[in-house]
């Protein structure tokens, strides 16, 4: 995938937000934490993708009612969707320096169209040493599902299915979706809103 920055200002992606709140005292100590057992950057970058894929459940996995929202919500209550494990996966990298931002794909909530559409988030992070963006997705694995960090070549959660007119798009965003994230606030159930509350189109 050819990313298109939204931005052309790399500080872009370094900006804390009211859901990248990478200033929060668990986010900190989070980061700090992460750091310290890492050697050298691509290592750090790999061990923070793994701890929001590995150790954050994802909310419909788990069929938790709750939502989360915020990094540091997401990482108090260690469950969310895509969008909030986004949002924390985000506030890491930022919190060290590490500029990253949000890329979307348009999927099928289950196997087939006739289940209809819902956007699914993931992240981008600026590997310096590679000079590039590599794309990485937070979003947990489990049978059927497996992410992984690479590189290389992009192992993300879901290969697009475009006879299914499933979309993979090449924006990388500085800042979260609006519409994923009024999803997040604006119900109260999780389950129902993964079934029948998410965005279909960015």
């Amino acid at each position: 995938m050819n990313l298109v920055c939204e931005s052309q200002i790399v500080n872009d992606y370094l900006i804390a937000t009211e859901e990248v709140d990478f200033e929060h005292p668990l986010i900190a100590e989070l980061t700090s934490k992460l750091e310290a057992s890492s050697q050298g950057q691509v290592d750090f970058i790999k061990k923070s993708y793994e701890y929001v894929r590995d150790a954050i459940d994802h909310s419909w996995d788990i069929q938790s009612s709750r939502i989360t929202c915020s990094a540091s919500e997401t990482l108090m209550h260690q469950e969310g969707i895509c969008y909030a494990k986004a949002n924390l996966l985000c506030a890491i990298l930022r919190r060290a320096g590490i500029p990253s931002g949000f890329c979307y794909q348009r999927l099928t909530i289950g196997d087939t169209p006739d289940t209809g559409y819902c956007i699914h988030a993931l992240n981008a992070v600026y590997v310096l040493e590679l000079e590039k963006w590599i794309r990485l997705d937070p979003r947990g694995n489990k049978p059927g599902i497996c992410a992984e960090f690479s590189l290389e070549e992009e192992k993300l959660a879901f290969p697009i299915r475009e006879a299914y007119d499933e979309v993979d798009y090449s924006t990388l965003y500085k800042t979260p979706n609006a519409k994923t994230i009024q999803a997040l606030k604006s119900n109260t159930d999780c389950i129902n809103m993964y079934l029948h509350g998410l965005p279909d189109q960015l």
